[in-house]
C-alpha cells in the first residue's frame, strides 16, 4: 500500500471548503502584526484580468484520469505507479494561442489519496492553478474537477500534480501551445520529456521523502554530527562511520537491498557524492534506478524517425524530481530558440543544461544515420537515451556518451530574450529578497529561514500590487542548487536575459529577476526539487487587494 503523506492527509480532510475560505486563513502579515488583505483566487481582479485575455472561442475538452498503472518502461522493466490514463508521459495536450482548455480530472487514486493538476508555466487565471489548499480544494479520490482556462501564450509547457511528492510519480504530460503566426521554419517536431524514475521500482516517492527528510543529523556520524543548518549540501567533513554507505554516483540503487549507515539505518534512497561543476557542487539528494526519455529506459529507447537534411524542433521538458540533465544529440549542434516557452536570441551549443521544471526548444538539421539523444544525469553518473534514426546502421550502446556532452554547454545565463518579449525598461517598484536557506543536516529547506506551512497558507506572504514592476533577489545561502519556479508569471533574468518561469540558482550565488505584476491572485514560489519543496522551500507571492 502506498503511504499517504502529511499533505495528502491534510487536503483530504479539508472537505468541501471553497478556495476563498481556505485562502482566508490568516497569519502574521508581511513585516507587520496583521495579515494584509489579499486578492482572492476567484476574486473580481482575477475575473477582470481573464476578460482581457485574447481568445479564439475554441474549446479543447479532455478527461485526465489519474489512476494506478503498471507501466512498461522498456527492456522488461515494469513499474507500478500512478499515471494519467495508463501511460507516462501522459498524452500530449496541444492547443493554439487563445484556445480554452477544459480538462476534467478524474481522481481514481488509491488509499483516499487527494490530488490536483498544476499547469506549469501557464500564466492562467489564479483559481485554475491547481495548488491546494491555496487556489482550490484538493480533488478527493473518486471525485472529479474541471480546470478551465485560456492558454494565451505560445510555448512548451507541461502539467503535473501539486500535492505532496506526487510530482515524482508518473502523473505528468506535455502541454504545447502553438503560435498560429509561428516565426520559426522547420519540418517536424519531437517532444522530449526527461524524467528520473524510482516509483514502483525501488520504492515510492513518499518512502524517498520519509528517508531524506531525516537529514544527515538522523544518520550516525561517529558523534561529529552533520553540517550546520545553513549547509545546503552533503558536507562530508568529519563524517565518520560512513563506510557502510553507498557512495556511488547514481547508477547504484538498482537493487532493492538498502545500504546502511554505521548504526544500520537505511540508506536506500539518499544519494551521496553527487558532484557537478556546472551546478556548483552538490548535484542531488536521491538515487534513481532509471532515467527516462519519453518513458523509456536507454536499453529500449524511444526512436524518432526522420530524413537527412530535415529541420526538426525539439521541445525538451525536464519533468524530473531531483535531477538536472545535460542534453546532447550525438553528431549534431543545437540551435537554442526558446526557454520556458519564450523566444531567445538564437544561440548554438553542443549541449544544454536543464533543471527540473525548465523547458528548452532547439532546432537541429538531421544528418544521415543513427544518433543518440543523451540526457546525462548531472553529477549522478547515469544517463537517459533516445534515438534519432534517419538512415541505416546499428543503434549505439545504451551507455554511449557523445562527445558533444563535453562541448559548449548552454545555460540560461548565456541567453538573451528576443526583442519581442524583452521587458521594457522600467523603474522597479518593489524589491524582495528571497533567501534560500536550510541544508541536509536537518533537511530543513526553506525560504527566508521559514518553511512554508500549508496549514496556514497566507501567513507571511511576499506581497505585490497589480501594475508594479517587481524584482526578486534570489540569494542562495545553501550549498546546493535550486530551480526556483514562480507560478502565474514569467520573469526576466537581469536586464536583458531570457524570460523564464523556472531558473537555476547556484549555491552561494545571487540571481536577480524582474517581472510585471499583471496576473492578480495568490501564487506559489518554490524550489522545483520535489523533495526540497515538500520540506518547505516554498512561499506565496500574493497581490494586495
Amino acid at each position: 500500500m502506498n503511504s499517504i503523506n502529511r499533505r495528502s492527509v491534510l487536503l483530504a480532510g479539508l472537505g468541501v471548503a471553497g478556495a476563498g475560505a481556505l485562502a482566508a486563513c490568516s497569519g502574521s502579515g508581511e513585516g507587520s502584526g496583521s495579515a494584509p488583505e489579499l486578492v482572492e483566487p476567484s476574486g473580481a481582479a482575477v475575473a477582470a484580468t481573464e476578460k482581457k485575455r485574447t481568445r479564439t472561442g475554441r474549446v479543447h475538452r479532455t478527461t485526465l484520469t489519474a489512476a494506478p498503472a503498471t507501466l512498461d518502461l522498456g527492456a522488461g522493466v515494469m513499474a507500478r505507479s500512478w499515471a494519467f490514463s495508463g501511460r507516462t508521459p501522459g498524452k500530449e495536450l496541444r492547443v493554439s494561442v487563445g484556445d480554452t482548455v477544459a480538462a476534467e480530472l478524474s481522481n481514481q487514486l488509491p488509499d483516499r489519496t487527494a490530488t490536483s493538476i498544476h499547469w506549469h508555466g501557464i500564466a492562467l487565471r489564479n483559481d485554475m492553478d491547481g495548488v491546494p489548499p491555496v487556489t482550490q480544494t484538493a480533488v478527493r479520490s473518486g471525485a472529479n474537477h474541471t480546470y478551465r482556462f485560456i492558454a494565451d501564450a505560445p510555448g512548451t509547457y507541461f502539467f503535473h500534480p501539486h500535492v505532496g511528492v506526487q510530482l515524482d510519480r508518473g502523473l505528468y504530460a506535455p502541454l504545447i501551445v502553438e503560435d498560429p503566426k509561428e516565426p520559426l521554419s522547420y519540418d517536424d517536431e519531437w517532444v522530449v520529456v526527461l524524467d528520473d524514475w524510482v516509483d514502483g521500482v525501488t520504492g515510492t516517492p513518499d518512502q524517498v521523502f520519509a528517508e531524506v527528510k531525516r537529514g544527515m543529523d538522523g544518520m550516525h556520524t561517529g558523534g561529529s554530527g552533520g553540517s550546520s543548518d545553513s549547509s545546503g549540501g552533503h558536507d562530508m567533513d568529519g563524517m565518520d562511520g560512513m563506510d557502510g554507505m553507498d557512495m556511488g554516483g547514481g547508477t547504484a540503487g538498482t537493487s532493492d537491498s538498502p545500504s546502511a549507515s554505521g548504526d544500520g539505518m537505511s540508506m536506500k534512497f539518499m544519494l551521496m557524492g553527487a558532484e557537478s561543476e556546472l551546478l556548483g557542487g552538490d548535484a542531488g539528494d536521491v538515487k534513481y534506478p532509471y532515467h527516462l526519455i519519453n518513458g523509456r529506459v536507454p536499453a529500449d529507447p524511444d526512436v524518432y524517425r526522420g530524413k537527412p537534411g530535415k529541420r526538426v524542433r525539439l521541445r525538451i521538458i525536464n519533468a524530473g524530481g531531483d535531477t538536472a540533465y545535460r542534453v546532447a544529440l550525438g553528431g549534431h549542434r543545437l540551435t537554442v530558440t526558446h526557454t520556458d516557452g519564450f523566444p531567445v536570441e538564437h544561440e548554438q551549443a553542443d549541449a544544454l543544461l536543464i533543471g527540473m521544471g525548465e523547458r528548452y526548444d532547439v532546432l537541429v538539421t538531421l544528418a544521415d544515420g543513427v544518433f543518440p539523444l543523451v540526457a546525462l544525469a548531472e553529477g549522478k553518473n547515469a544517463t537517459a537515451m533516445a534515438l534519432v534514426r534517419t538512415g541505416s546502421g546499428g543503434a549505439p550502446k545504451a551507455t554511449v556518451r557523445p562527445k558533444e556532452l563535453n562541448g559548449m554547454i548552454m545555460t540560461a545565463s548565456r541567453l538573451r530574450a528576443a526583442d519581442g518579449v524583452r521587458l521594457p525598461s522600467k523603474k522597479v517598484d518593489r524589491v524582495h529578497r528571497i533567501e534560500l536557506t536550510g541544508g541536509m543536516a536537518k533537511y530543513n529547506w526553506a525560504i527566508n529561514g521559514k518553511a512554508y506551512d500549508m496549514r496556514n497558507p497566507t501567513a507571511d506572504p511576499i506581497t505585490v500590487e497589480e501594475g508594479q514592476r517587481v524584482r526578486l533577489d534570489f540569494v542562495n545561502s545553501t550549498q546546493m542548487w535550486h530551480p526556483m519556479h514562480l507560478h502565474g508569471h514569467t520573469y526576466q533574468l537581469g536586464k536583458a536575459g531570457p524570460r523564464k518561469d523556472t531558473a537555476i540558482v547556484l549555491p552561494k550565488k545571487k540571481l536577480s529577476v524582474v517581472f510585471d505584476a499583471d496576473n492578480p491572485g495568490q501564487w506559489m514560489l518554490h524550489c522545483h526539487n520535489a523533495y526540497h519543496g515538500e520540506a518547505g522551500m516554498m512561499a506565496m507571492v500574493a497581490y494586495r487587494a
